[in-house]
């Protein structure tokens, strides 16, 4: 046995009347199947900000100078607060290893401390030391980190950073 129930339509106040804002979208009414929808018509509107990604530019300084005397520099962009700096150096196949780092690095775990780089400028654009650092860096300077600890920007700032690579082989 079915059985069917007619209403009336209920008298619905627009939300610019309801609320006092004017700036939300105008209401639509359509019917179907004798069922009332309620949908909002959506507008791109020029008033609404594009919202960009901040992003952090880096430059990677060689290790060695090449035969003209100046260091090889290498660029990359990253979106900040997303990657270590160590995934950013593989992402653009940028040497991070010495030689014993190449055959004998934990692969990011943060336990051997070979992937070792110098900040040279743009630190505060960086996290601080972790606890892993502090305890493999403990006696080197404080602007040397380990790239598989440090992650770059904060997905709020953006800027510059400039770091020496493999510090130690620097002659």
């Amino acid at each position: 046995m079915a059985f069917t129930v007619n209403l009336p339509p209920l008298p619905l106040r627009s939300l610019e009347t309801a609320t006092g804002i004017d700036k939300l979208p105008k209401p639509i009414m359509s019917f179907t199947r004798k069922k009332p929808i309620l949908s909002f018509a959506i507008t791109n509107s020029a008033e609404q900000p594009q919202t960009t990604t901040p992003e952090i530019e880096l430059e990677f300084i060689g290790p060695k100078a090449c035969s003209d005397g100046k260091y090889p520099v290498d660029r990359a962009t990253a979106v900040s607060g997303e990657k270590l700096l160590r995934n950013i150096m593989k992402d653009n196949k940028l040497e991070l290893y010495g030689t014993y780092g190449k055959l004998m690095n934990c692969g990011g775990g943060g336990s051997c401390g070979t992937c070792i780089v110098e900040v040279v400028d743009g630190k505060e654009l960086l996290n601080e030391r972790t606890n892993t650092e502090l305890k493999y860096l403990k006696k080197k300077p404080e602007s040397w980190r380990l790239a598989c600890q440090t992650i770059v920007g904060n997905k709020e700032n953006s800027g510059k950073v400039v770091i020496q690579r493999l510090p130690q082989q620097k002659k």
